[in-house]
This record gives C-alpha cells, structure tokens and sequence, in this order.
C-alpha cells in the first residue's frame, strides 16, 4: 500500500530502490507517527474537519495501535511502502471511512518531520541524562582519587604533574561542553512542523499552535517552507551534538586504553571488563574501550555524511532525505550503548597509588623546581637554565611535591564549581 497510489501499478525494481530500508527504520518511529496522529486527528476535530464521533474512533483505534507497538507486536510488510502507509491502513481497517480522512490537511512530508522531530527530542533527552550519569561518576571519582598523583605528558612526553583528580574531572568537565551542544540540538529539535503539509501549508482552516501544545513542542515551527527546510538541519545539528558527546568519550577511551597497557600501568580493570588472547594466556585486553574508541569515531564522521547529502539540495522535499536515517538513527543507538559501557566499566577503575616512585617520572617537578628559584628572587630565565643544568648532569633533585593553589590546579581542583557549572547547562 502506497498513500499516493492512483490505481496504476508501479514498477518492482523501482519499489525496492526507493523504499530501500524505510521500513525496518521506520520501526523506531511509529510510536512517533501515532501519537502525531493522535493531536492531528484531535485538531481535526476542533476545527470542525471531523466530527467528535470520528475523533474518538480514530482516537480508540490509535490507542490500540500504539499498545501493538509498545508491546513489540507491530511489524510493517513488504505490502507497505512505510510506516505512515502500515498506521493509515490499520486505521481505515478498524473504523472505515475515519481513518480515510486522517490525511486531511497533512502530507507525509510534514508527517515524517514530526515523527523525526519527536523521536530525536526523545533520544537526545536520553543520552543527556546519560552524559549526566556518567558526568556524576566521573566526578566521584575525582573526589575519591583528587590527591594521587599522575604523570601529564605533552608529545607524550613526561611533562608536568597531574593527578586522578585532575584527570576524571577534566573529562567530566568537557562533558559539560557537550551538554551545550545536546540543548542546541534539542532546541532545534523542539519545535513542530505539522501543518506545513507538503512544505507549502494548507487551505484547510488548521490550528497549528494546538497541535504545538498537543505534541508537547517548545514552539511552533512558523513558516511552512522552513518547517520543510528542517529536514537535513534537524538531523545534521543532532549529528554534531552526537560527534561532540563522542569525541569526549574517544579520547577518554583511548587514555584508559594507554593507561591500562603495562608500560604506564596507572589504573587496572578486573578481568570480567577484558578479554583474553587465543594463544597468550597472559592478555588483559580494553576491548570494551577500544570498541568505544572506534565507535565514536565513527560517530564523529556522521555529520560530514549528512552534510554531504543535504548540502546542494534547493528548498523543498527531496526524495535523499530518506538516507538521513541510515546513519542517524543507529548512532543515536550507538553512542547510547557506548555511553552506557563506559558508565559500567569506569565505575569498576582501580588506581595506581605509587606511580610516581618510579625514578623517570622526577623531572614532571621541573617547572616547580624552577617556580621555586623564581619565587627566591631569580630571574625566570635563569632559573630555567639553573634547572636545565641540573638535568643535564644528574644533579637535579625532585622534590615530588606540589604547590598549585589556582582555580583549577592540582591542589584546586574547584569540583564544586563544576558540579555547578554541569548543573546549570543540565537545567
């Protein structure tokens, strides 16, 4: 079933090139489709497009609907060319002539806006509060750990000291960034295109900020070529958010992955979060945040694949949209599960106490030698080369002690004033 069939057959070869995957995609939002059904069949009603008989049959047989799809008993056949065709079709099927007329004033171009609009605001609350939990563990352990030690390297070099404090609230910290990006995307996402039918309004005398207030929408997508202009720049804005979430956790990934490896041997997980060797029995392997590390990679590369699709399009519909899913919507799922693993695996870190007994790491205490001579009275530059000196011939003494008193420093690390700082963009 086609909602824009004539009566005239279409051609096999042509169905299966443009309907492609729609219909296992469109699984994820038909919960979406009915409950827009749901406020446009209600507003229908108010304007006088239906009766109140009719609304309460399609109202009774969406609820139905919706019930069949909470319960995992909803499935859309290769008869249907999607899901707004399979929920119509159920429709006309259980109240008749009713659901025929569901369609008035609507296009399924405005009806897949909304659906996406309304799943995607699902979604990004989803992994906001994700970002949160994991933004609050990441922060607990900073606590519990603020005072150990740690090496920071610059060129992977030995630097300067860190510490476990420093190190889970810096992560913590960027999340904080990403939030941000998540509240642009919601924003974005947050507002209703029904109404604009197929990008150009209606005749029908429709009532757009109802079905606004009906959906739960922020505000109304106003002009009805805007609306239609949405579709790529809704699912474009959430890719970024999505890439920014995941070039957190990517780098966040890979230091647990070098920190884990017996060369820097700062932190430990129990073997139940690693996986072993065929043949090297010793083999302790990260392969939860290897796998993290790849995934969000490619995460970050679907904003670009988005672009790339939308970006020479002119206004209006354009049949490409439809490809927006394939790479959207399993990385919605993607970052969510990888949010999820590093949540569970994180938690069970073990830390390193004495990192920083083993001789290589004296020098990180170099600039808080020099510091030291500076705060004496001796011009920086030459307590730079007094110091430089000292390593060069071997003589340089480490005092394995920190000093750092400013915001943000090792010894103040200012975790409450993140905490706060996570609290307000969260809110």
């Amino acid at each position: 079933m086609k909602l824009w069939e004539k009566g005239i057959p279409t051609d096999k070869k042509t169905d299966i090139f443009t309907v492609g995957n729609d219909r296992e995609l469109d699984l994820v939002l038909a919960e979406y489709d009915v409950i827009g059904s749901m406020a446009h069949a209600k507003m229908l009603g108010k304007t006088g497009l239906l009766n109140d008989q009719e609304v309460n049959e399609l109202l009774t047989a969406l609820q139905e609907i919706l019930a069949d799809i909470k319960a995992g008993n909803f499935v859309i056949e290769d008869s249907f060319e999607d899901v707004h065709s399979k929920v119509e079709y159920l429709l006309t099927e259980k109240v008749g002539d009713a659901g025929k007329k569901i369609h008035t004033a609507r296009s399924r171009n405005d009806q897949v806006l909304t659906d996406v609009h309304l799943y995607l605001k699902a979604e990004l609350t989803t992994i906001k509060q994700q970002v949160k939990e994991l933004f609050d563990l990441l922060m607990a352990m900073a606590n519990q750990y603020q005072n150990i030690l740690l090496p920071g390297y610059t060129h992977l070099q030995v630097a300067m000291p860190s510490s476990f404090g420093m190190w889970f609230s810096a992560y913590a910290e960027s999340l904080i960034d990403d939030v941000v990006m998540l509240n642009a995307a919601l924003t974005v996402t947050d507002q209703n295109p029904l109404g604009s039918a197929a990008g150009y309004g209606s005749s029908f005398p429709i009532d757009r900020i109802f079905t606004t207030n009906e959906l739960g929408f922020a505000t109304l997508k106003y002009n009805s070529v805007a609306a239609q202009m949405s579709r790529g720049k809704t699912e474009k804005t959430t890719a970024f958010a999505l890439a920014s979430v995941a070039g957190t956790l990517s780098k966040l990934a890979m230091d647990i992955c070098l920190y884990l490896s017996q060369n820097f041997n700062f932190i430990s997980l129990p073997q139940h979060l690693t996986t072993g060797s065929s043949i090297m029995p010793h083999k302790k392997n990260p392969d939860i945040f290897e796998l993290i590390r790849g995934k969000c990679n490619k995460i970050q590369a679907l904003p670009y694949e988005l672009t790339l699709i939308t970006n020479n399009l002119p206004s209006g519909y354009h049949r490409e949209f439809q490809l927006l899913k394939e790479g959207l919507f399993p990385a919605l799922q993607t970052l969510k599960s990888c949010l999820e693993m590093a949540h569970y695996s994180i938690k069970e870190i073990k830390v390193n106490n004495n990192i920083l007994n083993d001789k290589k790491y004296d020098y990180l205490f170099t600039v808080d030698a020099l510091n030291e001579l500076v705060a004496q009275g001796i011009p920086f530059r030459d307590a730079y080369k007094i110091v430089g000196e000292q390593v060069e011939n071997g003589t340089f003494i480490s005092s394995k002690a920190t000093k750092h008193t400013h915001e943000g420093s090792i010894n103040n690390l200012c975790l409450e004033e993140i905490i706060q700082k996570m609290k307000k963009v969260v809110e």
